[in-house]
């Protein structure tokens, strides 16, 4: 069986991209997701991709709300995910505090962008219960929006964002990092959508290339530099500035316990979901015949 796995095209998905590469369509195919984790979620519900490594909060969120189109079945990336605030080139709004009361852009309800809203909203002290939100699809459809006026801003990931306002089309007002491991791998539970001898196999074989990509050897050859910028057309110096702030897993088969029960927490206290009365138990959260949970 040849696996579809779902991603979004961003310099995180260099390690996935080397082993497709290798892979040549032997093993798995990339389906790609250009909205974000709300379109992952959308296919995978809906039984266009098999696989999906996408954002920590709307995964975990997704399945505390109750839907059973996939658990938990590895970890990517460790580190927080800098989510930029950003808004038009020629709007009022010059820091974050001015957003109280507005329309924030999002890609999609339960997206990567609107869990962070929320998560802004909770730092800012704003009641979130009047949050209220734009659906604009992708990035161009939010760098319109706020240029058009009908969003006063939206959230996307800061070096993702950064050619935007580097040619000056929008403005960062500030930047939000997420209080979690950023990135986290997802399948449909079904053995006939996901075997687990295929999907065990395709994350240990992750594995291998996001350790070699995130090794000291590597970095230092400037290879992953090269990639990215190649790949991307990124900046050199931004490529840099990243690769001194991300790190990966190393194990794609290993998920903790304790990432799961903190982002449960934050999105409590923020108010986009609700702990039934019996609390969250986070072995529901994960497909226990594939990853390893500790």
């Amino acid at each position: 069986m040849v696996l579809r796995v779902g991603y979004v095209r961003e310099h995180f998905s260099s390690p996935l991209l080397q082993y497709a590469a290798a892979d040549n369509g032997k093993t798995f195919t990339l389906v790609e997701c250009p909205s974000g984790t709300g379109q992952l979620i959308s296919r995978l519900t809906n039984d266009e991709i098999d696989v999906a490594i996408a954002l920590t909060d709307p995964l975990i969120s997704g399945i505390a709300k109750g839907p059973q189109a996939y658990k938990l079945v590895g970890s990517y990336v460790t580190t927080p995910l800098n989510w930029a605030v950003v808004t038009g080139k020629a709007s009022r709004y010059k820091d974050i505090p001015d957003l109280q009361g507005t329309k924030i852009g999002i890609s999609r309800h339960g997206s990567g962008s609107q869990t962070m809203a929320y998560v802004m909203a909770l730092q800012q002290g704003w009641p979130t219960q009047n949050l209220e939100f734009q659906v604009n699809n992708d990035i161009q459809g939010l760098v319109d929006s706020v240029n058009d006026g009908s969003t006063s801003a939206f959230m996307w990931e800061w070096f993702t964002t950064k050619p935007w306002a580097d040619a000056g089309d929008v403005r960062f007002i500030g930047s939000v990092p997420t209080p979690w491991p950023s990135w986290l791998i997802a399948a449909h539970p079904s053995p006939t959508r996901a075997p687990v001898e295929t999907l065990t196999t395709f994350l240990t074989t992750l594995t291998a290339y996001v350790r070699s990509f995130d090794s000291a050897e590597k970095r230092e050859s400037g290879e992953n530099v090269e990639f990215i910028k190649n790949t991307w057309g990124y900046d050199e110096q931004d490529v840099k500035q990243w690769l001194g702030t991300v790190g990966y897993t190393g194990d794609c088969r290993k998920v903790e316990g304790k990432v799961i029960e903190e982002t449960l927490s934050v999105l409590q206290k923020a108010g986009f979901i609700q702990s039934p009365e019996c609390g969250f138990d986070i072995k529901q959260f994960v497909n226990l015949d594939i990853v390893n949970l500790v």
